[in-house]
């Protein structure tokens, strides 16, 4: 877990706010959403995001 992470509880405002769809997906938005917010803060490139991160 990150600090940049987003709680249940955001995530819940987020997914109801934006209306995403309940389709299959190979990785949770969650997992992306929270890759893209510490790629913002800290500012690495995609490729040096750490591994735990989907590609």
């Amino acid at each position: 877990m990150y600090t940049t992470d987003l709680t249940q509880t955001q995530w819940q405002f987020i997914k109801k706010a934006l209306d995403f769809d309940d389709r299959k997906r190979k990785y949770d938005l969650i997992v992306i959403w929270n890759a893209i917010s510490y790629l913002v803060k800290t500012g690495c490139q995609w490729r040096l995001l750490p591994h735990d991160f989907p590609k």
